[in-house]
């Protein structure tokens, strides 16, 4: 008996364990780019515009379970031990730190959750247009315009992935 279009599971969760195994096989770190919802547990300290960005690699995190629902993991942030929860449905990408290649997914982010501009880390930052309505930022690439300069490239630095919508 096959399943009807309405009961296929998702490919995501299989698509962000693929992009893991890959990255730890040629034994880059993973990066998991988050929006953060009700329903994600992450240290609100380290949340940037309603975003947070996580090492997945085995060593940073302890007890990674990646399954259909949600990833789950415990790590340290400023020395303190925390047991993370983020929901399949929250990952915006994952990709390799090293080389920026990887997969980005739409996630939808309520405006609610995005924090002040004010509070970015880094001179980076600073690209907010003077136009921007209260609560939005500039953003100088979406992840999939990121990963396609990493691949010709054309990008420079620290892979980083940020999104607005």
């Amino acid at each position: 008996m096959t399943a009807s279009a309405g009961d296929v599971a998702s490919t995501k969760p299989y698509l962000v364990r693929a992009i893991y195994e890959w990255c730890s096989d040629q034994g880059f770190t993973p990066y998991l780019a988050v929006s953060v919802n009700d329903e994600t547990r992450v240290p609100p300290a380290h949340v940037r515009n309603g975003e947070i960005v996580l090492n997945i690699s085995p060593l940073a995190t302890h007890q990674l379970v990646i399954s259909n629902e949600d990833v789950r993991f415990s790590a340290r942030f400023s020395g303190v031990v925390e047991n993370l929860k983020v929901p399949i449905s929250q990952i915006v990408a994952i990709y390799a730190k090293e080389t920026g290649h990887g997969m980005a997914f739409d996630v939808s982010k309520p405006l609610g959750l995005v924090t002040d501009p004010q509070a970015h880390q880094g001179p980076d930052d600073d690209d907010t247009p003077p136009t921007a309505p209260p609560g939005l930022v500039g953003v100088e690439s979406s992840p999939a315009q990121k990963l396609k300069a990493v691949r010709s490239g054309k990008a420079t630095g620290r892979p980083s992935l940020r999104r607005v919508k």
